[in-house]
């Protein structure tokens, strides 16, 4: 084979390669729904029950659904870049600093934050570190998360599924 076909067909490989993997980072834009069937029930009386998730270049925008045991939802907005910068919003009257970013490694999404609270004991920091893993389809999303507070961490993963 010629040295002008490896190249070529190199460069289509890299093209090839370059649109999956671009493809592969907006498939996360979409309505995403809680699978409880594949969540383990968690002790909190306040979970995650749905993500929308819109991705236009460097920009990400959230809406997170959080949902109580009696159905009521409590939704809030934020928007992010996914250079890694922090942003400030307020979540019910809650401080939250939060930086979002691809990661170079495997290419997941990362979401870190901090959100300020209130407690028994005074002021107290709710952290968060999430990891975003797309499915090969792209219709099943696992958030690995580890929350960090004074009483102590968890770590656990919440699946969802795309809706239609």
């Amino acid at each position: 084979m010629s040295t002008k076909k490896i190249f070529s067909l190199i460069v289509v490989l890299f093209v090839v390669a370059s649109a999956f993997a671009g493809n592969n980072k907006n498939s996360y834009s979409g309505v995403w729904k809680l699978n409880k069937e594949k969540t383990p029930p968690t002790n909190s009386r306040l979970f995650l029950s749905q993500i929308s998730f819109t991705l236009k270049g460097d920009s990400l925008s959230t809406v997170r659904t959080y949902e109580n045991e009696n159905g009521e939802t409590y939704p809030f907005d934020e928007k992010l870049t996914m250079d890694g910068k922090e942003y400030k919003i307020e979540v019910y009257n809650f401080p939250r600093k939060a930086s979002a970013h691809w990661s170079e490694k495997d290419g997941f999404l990362i979401i870190d934050s901090v959100t300020t609270f209130n407690g028994d004991s005074g002021q107290q920091d709710f952290i968060l570190n999430e990891t975003w893993k797309l499915d090969a389809k792209g219709t099943s999303l696992d958030v690995d998360f580890t929350t960090k507070l004074p009483t102590g961490d968890v770590k656990g993963t919440f699946n969802f599924k795309k809706s239609e």
